[in-house]
C-alpha cells in the first residue's frame, strides 16, 4: 500500500476517482483474481466493480477487467469463468485455452523440406558448420502450441451480448488493454485514442499471448504477444489520467519457503515445502518467472508513488508463504474451483488483518468497508460445488442444496 498522504485539494467528493488494475497470470492468475474480486465486491458494498472510473489489465487480467468494462460483475464472471455455469453466451469453456495449433504446425511443417535442403547445402559448401546449420531448422518450429482464435471467437460472442460492446470506444467507462509489439518490445495500450479501433476480444487475446503457449496476434500488419513482457501491470497508463485511488490486483508473488514461516496458518493445511530445490524443475522455474515480474512490480510502485503522490494505491497479493498457490502452477485450470474458494479466503484474510488501515484508505474515497460482512463466515462456492461430481445434474442439485442451507443459518437468528 502506499504511504498515507493529506487529502488532494481537488477531489471530487460525489464521485471519486477510483481505478483497477489487473495483472497477469496465466489461468491461475485469472482464477486468483476472480476470487479476490468477489470478496472485494462483498466487502465494499458501495463500490460496483462495473462501473469504475478506469480499467487496465495485462495478459490474464485483460480478460477480467475486459469483463467489468462490460458490465460483468465479479459474481458473474465466477459463474462463467469459475463454475462453467455462466449461461450458453457467457460459458468459458477450459477446453478453449488448449487447442493445439493445428494450422499453425501445418504451415511450419510445409517449410521443412526446403529448410532441411537450404541446411544441408551451407554445410556441404562449408558456409556453416552442421551445429550452426541446425539453427535454420528452427523455422520449422510452431509459434506456439495452441490456437487462441477460438478463445477470441468466445470473446466476442460474450461481448456482442445486449448491453455490452466489442468496441473500446462504447463503453461506458475506459478501457485499457497491453499487448506487447513483437518486432520493436514496444507497449501496445488497446483502447487509448488512437490504439482504440482494435475489437476487445482481439486485443484481449494478443495480451494473453504467452510467447511459447500461443502465437503472436496479427494487428493491422504488427505482431503483439503478451503484455508482462515489458511491465508486470503498466498502472502508469491509468495514473497519468488521473486517479484518487488506484486498486492493483497481482496474483503471483515468489514463494516464500523459508524455515521461519513454517508454521504459517497457509501452509499448515498443505504441508511446507522445505526447499524448491527438492521439489524439481518447474518449482524452480516458476520461482524464476514469479521473482522477475515481481520485481519490476516492485519497482513500479516505487516510482508510482513518487510521480503520482496524489493517488492512494492499494495492492492486493497472495500470500507469500501459502503453497497451495504455489504448488497449484501458472497454467493450473482443472482445480479452479478449489483455488477459486481458496483466493476469496485469503483476501478476506488479507482484509480483515489490514481492516483498521484499508477502512481509512477507502472511507476517504467515499467507500466504507463493510465489516460486518467481512468477519461474517462465507463462501464463495457452495461446499459440494467443490468437489468435481462428474455428474452436472447431481452436482446443480448440491449446489441449490448448499444455498438454501446457507440461506436457512442466515435466517435463524431473526426467527430465534
Amino acid at each position: 500500500m502506499s504511504p498515507r498522504r493529506p487529502p488532494a485539494p481537488n477531489r471530487q467528493p460525489n464521485r471519486p476517482r477510483i481505478a483497477l488494475a489487473l495483472a497477469g497470470g496465466g489461468p491461475l492468475g485469472a482464477i486468483h483474481e476472480v476470487g479476490a474480486l468477489c470478496a472485494l465486491e462483498e466487502a465494499l458494498p458501495g463500490l460496483d466493480f462495473t462501473d469504475l472510473n478506469a480499467y487496465i489489465g495485462v495478459s490474464a487480467g485483460a480478460f477480467i477487467a475486459a469483463g467489468l468494462a462490460n458490465g460483468m460483475t465479479p459474481r458473474q464472471m465466477c459463474a462463467a469463468f469459475i463454475e462453467s455455469d455462466g449461461g450458453t453466451d457467457d460459458l468459458i469453456d477450459p477446453s478453449l485455452f488448449t487447442r493445439p495449433a493445428w494450422r499453425e504446425y501445418r504451415r511450419r511443417l510445409r517449410r521443412l523440406p526446403s529448410l532441411a535442403a537450404d541446411a544441408a547445402w551451407q554445410v556441404a559448401a562449408g558456409k556453416l558448420p552442421w551445429v550452426n546449420a541446425l539453427g535454420l531448422l528452427g523455422g520449422a518450429l510452431p509459434n506456439g502450441l495452441f490456437d487462441n482464435r477460438a478463445m477470441q471467437a468466445q470473446l466476442e460472442r460474450v461481448f456482442s451480448a445486449p448491453g455490452r460492446s466489442n468496441d473500446f470506444r462504447q463503453l461506458r467507462r475506459p478501457l485499457v488493454v497491453v499487448a506487447t509489439d513483437l518486432d520493436t518490445g514496444e507497449a501496445a495500450p488497446f483502447g487509448l485514442p488512437g490504439w482504440d479501433t482494435t475489437p476487445i476480444s482481439r486485443a484481449v487475446i494478443a495480451s494473453a499471448a504467452l510467447p511459447g503457449l500461443y502465437p503472436p496476434v496479427a494487428i493491422h500488419g504488427r505482431h503483439y504477444v503478451d503484455g508482462a513482457l515489458k511491465k508486470t501491470i503498466h498502472a502508469s497508463v491509468l495514473l497519468d489520467q488521473g486517479q484518487d485511488l488506484l486498486i492493483c490486483l497481482n496474483p503471483l508473488v515468489p514463494f516464500d519457503a523459508s524455515p521461519r514461516h513454517a508454521h504459517h496458518p497457509a501452509q499448515a493445511h498443505d504441508g511446507k515445502i522445505p526447499h524448491l530445490a527438492s521439489v524439481g524443475l518447474p518449482a524452480v522455474l516458476s520461482q524464476t518467472f514469479r521473482s522477475l515480474i515481481h520485481s519490476r512490480l516492485e519497482l513500479g510502485l516505487k516510482g508510482y508513488a513518487h510521480s503520482h503522490p496524489e493517488c492512494d494505491i492499494v495492492l492486493i497479493e497472495p500470500d507469500r508463504h501459502d503453497p497451495q498457490m504455489f504448488r497449484a502452477g501458472t497454467f493450473s485450470y482443472t482445480l479452479r474451483r478449489e483455488l477459486a474458494e481458496h483466493a476469496y479466503q485469503q483476501t478476506r484474510r488479507w482484509l480483515r488483518n489490514r481492516c483498521a488501515e484499508l477502512a481509512q484508505v477507502f472511507g476517504e474515497h467515499g467507500v466504507p468497508l463493510d465489516l460486518d460482512s467481512l468477519f461474517r463466515e462465507r463462501r464463495l462456492l457452495p461446499k459440494l460445488a467443490l468437489r468435481r461430481s462428474g455428474n452436472h445434474l447431481a452436482e446443480r442439485t448440491h449446489q441449490v442444496l448448499d444455498r438454501l442451507e446457507t440461506e436457512l443459518r442466515r435466517l435463524a437468528p431473526e426467527t430465534a
